[in-house]
């Protein structure tokens, strides 16, 4: 009779919990905001941001060069800097105010400037100097105009010193040696060409993941309270009611966003060349309690909102700060203690240095446990909290429900 019972129990279990996925099922697939939230939104933000940043690094600056010089070493300069990828150099002019009007007319995003006694002051070993002036205000290509340039007066420094030490009687090797006698030989993991997409990509993913999923199910969640449709009966508040019905509900968006993450861990991911040095096991298992603690923050969340716009004005303010305390745009160990412990409300804080260990830089599931467990515990905690706020909603629904049904009847 027990084992009986039991089995009756979990065939009941099962039973609202198919019942409830099939519910919300047709919840979202039935409302238009929801699918252009949780489809549409999640395949062309993605895909948008790819493309945009395809070229990865940004190319050929043009820059303005004003030689006062007008040498021969002046002019191997000039065409040492455009030489590089970095800079390329539009105009050549003698005069400082036409460059800079060029500058201020945006014409050229820098001024090289090169003084009258560049070559004199070479010539008898005296050290030069040559100005440049980058647009500090985009920080990318003050980056990059200033490695170009750099890079290019560095080889012609080191071209003019090995020379001078071979006019004294040093071989080409020894001048070599002793131009550089300390030689710094840099390895850059992980992304060797610096590419921005590379780098900014894999946990923009995951912030629209995080953020399209809390705002679909809170559209769902607003309508619903718009149209006063509750999660069940009025007699049926059973905390084990309520643990089928939001399992069910839960495995809907769940499901939903296995596609999702097919598209945007393996399609996309293979369109644009993102780092691909994990195990796609390893990720996948990290990706359970990272939406699932999603999805139950959502649920929770969502029976605060009584109307479906509010879901769209919390995109509006929730996204900036997601996006800044989950580390891609500033090093979260560079947060304030209290505001980075606060950013770990939200599963894209533990989930990003989680999921870049093992995709960029070929870690195992092994190596990102404590995030995993972390994750798995707000998994747990945003489930019992979005029990008890349903539970508590319906308690407080339960005097309207009951004087409606006395009228209708």
């Amino acid at each position: 009779m027990k084992l009986y019972r039991r089995f009756s129990s979990a065939m009941n279990g099962f039973t609202q919990i198919e019942h409830a996925f099939l519910k919300e099922g047709q919840a979202i697939f039935k409302d238009r905001g929801a699918i252009l939230i949780l489809l549409i939104a999640v395949w062309a933000y993605p895909l948008v941001y790819s493309i945009a940043y395809k070229n990865n690094v940004i190319r050929n600056i043009p820059m303005a060069v004003v030689d006062s010089d007008h040498s021969a070493l002046s002019r191997q300069l000039v065409r040492m800097i455009g030489a590089t990828q970095e800079v390329e150099i539009n105009l050549e002019t003698g005069n400082f105010n036409e460059a800079e009007q060029l500058f201020w007319d945006g014409e050229s995003k820098g001024i090289i400037h090169i003084p009258i006694d560049f070559e004199k002051k070479i010539l008898r070993g005296e050290q030069a100097h040559i100005g440049l002036y980058c647009d500090a205000s985009y920080f990318l290509i003050y980056k990059e105009s200033l490695s170009g340039s750099l890079k290019a007066v560095g080889t012609l420094s080191a071209g003019i010193e090995i020379k001078r030490l071979m006019a004294s009687g040093s071989t080409p090797d020894m001048a070599k040696k002793q131009r550089d006698p300390l030689t710094l030989k840099t390895y850059t993991l992980y992304n060797p060409s610096g590419a921005y997409g590379t780098y900014v990509m894999p946990g923009l993913i995951l912030v629209i993941l995080q953020q399209t999923l809390l705002v679909g199910i809170g559209m769902i969640g607003g309508g619903r309270r718009e149209r006063q449709k509750m999660l069940a009966s009025s007699k049926n508040h059973e905390l084990s009611s309520i643990f089928y019905t939001l399992t069910g509900r839960s495995l809907a968006y769940f499901i939903l966003y296995v596609f999702n993450l097919l598209f945007t861990q393996v399609v996309l991911a293979h369109w644009f060349h993102f780092p691909d040095n994990g195990l796609l096991l390893d990720i996948g298992l990290l990706m359970i309690p990272f939406l699932f603690s999603v999805i139950f923050m959502g649920l929770a969340v969502s029976l605060l909102l009584t109307r479906r716009e509010h879901s769209i004005m919390m995109l509006v303010f929730l996204s900036p700060v997601v996006l800044f305390l989950s580390g891609i745009s500033w090093p979260t160990t560079s947060l304030p203690p209290l505001l980075y412990q606060l950013a770990h409300i939200f599963p894209t804080t533990s989930m990003i240095p989680a999921y870049l260990r093992i995709r960029t830089m070929g870690g195992t599931l092994q190596d990102v446990i404590p995030e995993f467990m972390f994750m798995t515990g707000q998994m747990v905690v945003y489930g019992i909290l979005a029990m008890l706020s349903y539970r508590i909603f319906l308690h407080r629904k339960t005097p309207v429900l009951e004087k409606e049904k006395v009228i209708s009847h």
